[in-house]
């Protein structure tokens, strides 16, 4: 006699999450179900509760999660490649909506939304980023770039390297923006030496140097050279 097929647990779970997703979005969602429910699109047939748990269990939490390269992912039991470029692809993708929502922005009125950017987009990367938004004479982003990444150190190339860029763009204004991978935001004597070099660079040609921001890890915040009266007057 042919056994009867075993029923499908695991699928049964993964149509109440999607359930309860499509009814509420992820309102009352643990951080695992979240995990949980997007490791269901790329891991078939498989309960992937303890996966999602291992995950948060490994890398301290959702954001951690998110922040971690795909190498790092699949050093976790059962999360293959497909798994790992699916958990990446989540944290870049909404750094991408919210660049896209910035650009026409003017900064000036919304330094919100440049924060709330620059953090997803800089929080809890591994290693030291150094980025510019270019703005035109209304303060609204016309280009973003990232122009270096490594060490801050070598601060004595940034202001020429700033000034070329916002001339070829035909910006008004930038803002500068870096992030401190230790977590804590306050700026070190060579960020403060650095902002000087490159406000100094900026009026010789007429550029507005809108603001410099340090960023930290995921709920470490960030620090605003402009709101603390370290770049002069007010725009």
């Amino acid at each position: 006699m042919t056994p009867e097929p075993r029923p499908n647990l695991s699928a049964g779970h993964r149509d109440r999450l999607r359930a309860r997703f499509q009814k509420s979005g992820l309102g009352g969602f643990h951080d695992y179900e979240i995990l949980e429910l997007l490791l269901t699109y790329a891991i078939p047939r498989c309960d992937t509760k303890p996966i999602a748990k291992a995950l948060i269990a490994e890398f301290a939490g959702l954001a951690g999660v998110l922040d971690a390269s795909v190498q790092e992912l699949e050093s976790v039991k059962g999360v293959g490649r497909q798994a790992s470029i699916l958990l990446s692809l989540v944290k870049q993708v909404c750094s991408e909506y919210l660049r896209h929502r910035l650009v026409g922005l003017n900064v000036i009125r919304n330094p919100e939304a440049v924060v709330e950017y620059c953090r997803m987009s800089l929080a809890g990367l591994k290693h030291e980023v150094v980025h510019l938004l270019l703005v035109d004479s209304r303060n609204r982003v016309i280009s973003d770039k990232t122009l270096f990444e490594g060490s801050i150190d070598q601060s004595q190339v940034y202001p020429r390297r700033i000034v070329e860029e916002a001339l070829t763009h035909h910006a008004s204004g930038f803002i500068l923006v870096h992030n401190h991978p230790s977590g804590a935001v306050n700026p070190s004597a060579d960020d403060k030496a650095l902002s000087r070099r490159v406000l100094d660079a900026a009026k010789a040609v007429d550029l507005r140097f809108l603001d410099h921001l340090v960023v930290g890890r995921e709920g470490e915040g960030y620090f605003s050279f402009r709101e603390h009266g370290l770049l002069g007057e007010a725009p």
